[in-house]
């Protein structure tokens, strides 16, 4: 009996190694597999997903701020060139040349910049401007121009070749001298006083303006 006794222990011992031997490794095993499924599982649900590193994601970001910095250089840069542009047809506009005429001969003028001659230019560039005109006074020739431009009339003292805007909405061209409130239009050139009178002062005129 004390001899059964003693094995009991060892009964024991042998049994709990038999256990551990397996037990803990089906034990390790489920749990393996549960882990390698659920990788597989989150793997599978995300098939794009990569891993970025800190440096990847830095680059990324340095090159969307560039295409940024991209986009609003040519945004300035076509804003530029629609200003540019506007500058141009303003320029050309400016040096529109407009040709007077009376009677048909051709005469040089200076004009000069103002509201005034800038409307007067776009009249003639619309086909062309005649101006019947009468003496008047015995020093200028004046007519009318059918509607009412800008004008900013000066008192002022005119001379043989004067060209000026009277009342907004008569032109003026002087062989002689008078004083009053005009509006400067311009000055013909390359004539004397006599060839002014000549032309001028021997009955009345057609003026025509012409844009070319």
């Amino acid at each position: 009996m004390m001899r059964l006794w003693r094995c009991v222990p060892w009964f024991h011992r042998l049994l709990r190694r038999i256990c551990m031997l397996t037990i803990v490794p089906a034990l390790a095993l489920i749990l393996t597999g549960c882990g390698s499924k659920t990788g597989e599982a989150a793997q599978e649900s995300d098939p794009n997903s990569e891993s970025v590193t800190w440096s990847e994601l830095d680059s990324k970001m340095d090159s969307e701020q560039t295409d940024d910095q991209s986009t609003s250089i040519d945004i300035v840069t076509n804003s530029d060139s629609y200003e540019t542009g506007n500058q141009v047809q303003e320029e050309a506009k400016d040096n529109m040349e407009m040709i007077m005429m009376i009677d048909g001969t051709e005469v040089r003028v200076v004009w000069e910049n103002n509201e005034s001659v800038d409307a007067l230019r776009e009249l003639a560039a619309s086909g062309g401007l005649k101006i019947d005109m009468s003496m008047y006074g015995g020093f200028e020739q004046v007519g009318s121009i059918g509607q009412s431009i800008p004008r900013k009339d000066e008192q002022t003292t005119t001379k043989a070749g004067d060209i000026v805007l009277y009342s907004g909405n008569q032109v003026v061209v002087f062989y002689g001298s008078n004083s009053w409130a005009y509006t400067r239009l311009g000055r013909i050139t390359g004539r004397t006083d006599e060839e002014l009178a000549e032309m001028l002062g021997n009955g009345d005129v057609e003026l025509s303006l012409e844009v070319k």
